[in-house]
């Protein structure tokens, strides 16, 4: 079985991939179109051309490697994916042959976090619409999809991930509720940059909300992000 879970930036996604690689018969991987993401839009990421030279790179490689047989004799591969990565979504039949999540944030929270640590210009930089058209594929191709939000998972774990391993017809494990803190194996090379908070967490932890507001400067993108998020809310696990 192939997971591909598709989140925005500042989220919980590589929490969720912490959570799945503490189950015996999973393995995990890490934004594996980050590279391909760096390279087709040239922009100035901390390590850009590092992770260029590291990982496969086009959208064809990449493609190929997460279609390969399962890594390790495990029985499940999940993947980590940000839905911004995505760069051209006219080539993505593959998707069928995965097992599809979408995990979503308010879009409030989403930006303020953003925005203290990146410059935002485009509501594609935050995922929604690349999210909601992937879900459109799949629904048009009758696949079966779920949504699952940040901020009901954080008060419900256990629910929210045994719910998700019920749609997906396989037993839920308590080891996905904690997990080892430290960096992993499988996490991206950029973890040294990205990952400060995430690598001192050993179990799902509530995000530290510093304001209610928008700057003025990010309403029109925050308006548009607010109409997708209310889109992809209507399928959410509850």
């Amino acid at each position: 079985m192939k997971i591909a879970c598709w989140s925005g930036p500042r989220n919980i996604s590589t929490a969720l991939m912490r959570s799945w690689s503490s189950r015996n018969d999973t393995f995990v991987s890490d934004e594996p179109f980050y590279a391909y993401y760096l390279k087709e839009t040239g922009l100035n990421h901390p390590m850009a051309q590092e992770i260029i030279n590291y990982y496969p790179n086009t959208y064809d490689q990449v493609v190929n490697s997460i279609n390969e047989k399962i890594p390790e004799s495990k029985k499940i591969w999940y993947q980590k994916h940000m839905a911004h990565h995505l760069v051209d979504l006219k080539n993505i039949d593959w998707v069928k042959n995965f097992h599809n999540c979408f995990l979503i944030r308010h879009p409030k929270d989403v930006i303020n976090s953003y925005i203290r640590k990146n410059q935002l210009n485009h509501i594609d930089e935050l995922g929604y619409p690349q999210q909601w058209k992937l879900i459109e594929y799949l629904r048009e191709n009758k696949k079966d999809i779920i949504v699952i939000d940040s901020s009901i998972l954080l008060e419900n774990p256990k629910k929210i991930l045994n719910e998700w391993c019920k749609n997906l017809n396989i037993e839920f494990y308590e080891t996905m509720l904690s997990w080892e803190k430290g960096p992993y194996s499988t996490d991206g090379i950029w973890w040294k940059h990205w990952y400060n908070n995430v690598i001192d967490t050993n179990q799902f932890e509530f995000f530290d909300k510093k304001s209610n507001t928008i700057p003025n400067r990010y309403q029109d993108i925050y308006n548009e992000a607010l109409d997708y998020y209310k889109k992809l809310y209507y399928f959410v696990v509850q």
